[in-house]
């Protein structure tokens, strides 16, 4: 059987699916809110939220006052969905359609934050390739969030790479600097736990 592409599949998971049935949905993304405010910027700080799809980080960060927000995700579909929630308020967002491998900034992010699309790279080269752009076009913090060592192997049919606190500061060591990780449970929308690694870096 072939894989369908990853732009078909991800463009099929959100032309199908709501957010109460996919697993990733977050009502409040209390861990991601948590990291972006510790890390001590304004609310002029550039923020990217990479795989953001029809997240709800978006939202919030709206809500307190962050200013200057891209999304990007490979799922046209996904980011229609987010603006379409968000109505008028989606005109103050940057909205990118791309493969996170192949994705050429225009602009350096402060904040580089990612929760539950690093892991779906599951070759040398797609994570050499995330790992070298993230590097580049980040100027102080990188927050990333992936299924841990505890967690599922494979999500949306999908195999995802599975990772600790010591190979995900591992895979980004040339450039960032590890702050703290934690680990968290995830109770999906329907109920099962995922477990999760997050971590915060600054950029050496």
């Amino acid at each position: 059987m072939n894989t369908p592409d990853p732009k078909s599949h991800w463009e099929n998971v959100y032309e199908t699916k709501n957010p109460d049935q996919v697993s990733w949905t977050q009502k409040k993304p209390q861990t991601s809110l948590a990291f972006i405010h510790s890390s001590g910027l304004g609310k002029d700080a550039k923020i990217i939220d990479i795989g953001g799809g029809d997240s709800n980080l978006v939202d919030f960060l709206l809500e307190e006052g962050y200013e200057n927000i891209t999304v990007l995700d490979i799922s046209s579909k996904a980011l229609e969905k987010a603006r379409q929630r968000l109505g008028k308020a989606a005109d103050k967002v940057k909205w990118i359609t791309a493969d996170i491998t192949a994705f050429e900034p225009a602009e350096t992010y402060d904040i580089w934050h990612d929760r539950a699309a690093f892991h779906f790279l599951t070759t040398a080269e797609q994570i050499s390739q995330y790992v070298s752009i993230a590097g580049k076009n980040t100027s102080h913090f990188m927050i990333l969030g992936t299924f841990s060592t505890k967690g599922p192997t494979q999500c949306s049919g999908l195999d995802i790479q599975q990772y600790d606190e010591h190979s995900l500061s591992q895979q980004f060591e040339q450039d960032f600097e590890k702050i703290k990780c934690i680990t968290e449970e995830h109770i999906t929308p329907f109920g099962t736990t995922q477990h999760f690694v997050f971590c915060s870096f600054k950029k050496v």
